[in-house]
């Protein structure tokens, strides 16, 4: 022990002016806070015993006395079969595990003069077992499986069971933990009706698989259709309008996998039923259909994600098409639309001139002449309100030239309001 600012030079050659000791190197060094002083570590390359060892150094430029502790052995702070009691009883395996793992890991010896380093294998042994019991808690943070039940309608916290159990056989097929992990998670997974479904699987037969429990559940909840049926009706299945070709393949997709678990079809065959039921189908896409020449690929079809592909690159390139062309709108002119008070006005000036007219024609022996032709001019107008206007705005201009050259004196023209009440009243008798 020396103190805190002491170099390593100089423990090093104070402590070589002890000869017993001989060389000495400085190994570590660690403060001690109880003590407020450095403990160093220092290796001699003499071994000297404990009883000729001193117990203090003198340093000669300080003064100092620091205390010497000789360590002539390492004690061994535990036994190395306690250690592996201990960590086994950590990981809950016992020695027959090790002893299998020994006997399934380490390969015979074909020379019997080399002997079998016992440490060596249970190391190996002990590093095998170590390394199988944490593969299951490496994956401690996969993703839980949604809840489902079985319960109709589907509660919104829960997934409907499709989709349920494509991830479940994605769990059971592609995890590496073993099959009792996987049957738990399952479980964890189920409630009410498929909870009751799982337990009497295990029940029956305490050993099952998770893929008899998945089996299990798909005939409870699953659909009832055979094979058959699920490929009669996908042969059936038709492009929806305002449906895209790609996601009319998706749907095609789907309904051709139920059909290959249940047995309608064989996996072999599945390219060339997806192929031909799409040419069948997609009756909106059939320009589509002649560009990517498909039907000239039903001796080898290219697969899902192939033919999904193409489908969504000719997608991408009509659309791309379609925000480049200028696209050109028929615009159709409205017509002016009449006003019904205008004509009614008109009528009603019409009528007063006529009067008017009448009065100055009486005077004339060809007056009712002139009256009737001019009732009968105005009772073959236009049809139409267009028609009806023009002809009755000519009839007040030849009415009011008429009333101009006729009467001595021509009165003025009536104002619009007048004649608008004129017209009212009229129409009211």
């Amino acid at each position: 022990m020396v103190p805190e600012d002491v170099e390593i030079a100089k423990i090093e050659e104070t402590l070589e002016t002890i000869k017993c000791l001989g060389r000495v190197r400085v190994r570590g060094r660690q403060f001690h806070t109880s003590l407020s002083c450095r403990m160093v570590l220092c290796e001699c390359r003499e071994n000297v015993p404990r009883e000729n060892a001193p117990k203090e150094v003198l340093e000669p430029d300080s003064g100092q006395r620091w205390p010497i502790v000789t360590l002539d052995r390492v004690a061994a702070s535990d036994d190395f079969a306690q250690k592996v009691k201990s960590l086994l009883d950590t990981e809950g395996k016992t020695m027959e595990d090790i002893q299998n793992l020994f006997s399934s890991s380490t390969p015979p010896r074909h020379n019997s003069d080399l002997p079998i380093n016992s440490t060596e294998s249970i190391l190996q042994a002990v590093g095998d077992l170590l390394e199988k019991t944490r593969k299951p808690q490496a994956e401690g943070g996969y993703r839980r499986l949604r809840l489902f039940s079985g319960n109709l309608p589907v509660p919104p916290s829960e997934e409907p069971f499709d989709h349920w159990l494509e991830q479940a056989w994605l769990m059971v097929e592609e995890s590496d933990c073993t099959d009792k992990e996987k049957r738990r998670r399952l479980m964890e997974s189920l409630k009410g009706p498929a909870l009751e479904i799982v337990k009497s699987v295990r029940e029956s037969n305490p050993e099952a698989s998770p893929d008899e429990y998945l089996e299990a559940l798909e005939s409870a909840f699953g659909n009832a259709e055979s094979g058959d049926d699920l490929y009669f009706a996908f042969r059936l299945m038709q492009q929806q309008p305002g449906e895209k070709l790609s996601d009319f393949l998706r749907r095609l997709e789907r309904a051709l996998t139920k059909v290959v678990q249940r047995g309608g079809l064989t996996n072999n065959n599945k390219d060339k039923a997806r192929l031909e039921q799409l040419l069948r189908g997609a009756v909106v896409s059939d320009l589509m259909l002649i560009q990517l020449r498909l039907r000239e690929k039903k001796s080898s079809p290219p697969t899902f994600l192939q033919l999904l592909s193409e489908i969504r690159i000719e997608e991408e390139y009509e659309a791309s098409r379609r925000k480049l062309n200028s696209s050109v709108h028929l615009v159709q002119t409205k017509p002016p639309q009449t006003d019904p008070t205008e004509i009614q006005t008109l009528k009603a000036e019409i009528k007063e001139l006529k009067t008017k007219f009448a009065t100055c024609m009486s005077k004339s022996p060809d007056g009712q002449e002139k009256k009737v032709s001019s009732v009968s001019q105005v009772q073959s107008s236009g049809c139409n309100d267009t028609q009806e206007l023009a002809a009755l705005k000519k009839q007040v201009r030849r009415l009011q030239h008429k009333v101009a050259q006729k009467g001595t004196a021509p009165e003025p023209s009536v104002p619009l309001a007048s004649v608008a009440a004129a017209a009212v009243e009229a129409t009211s008798t």
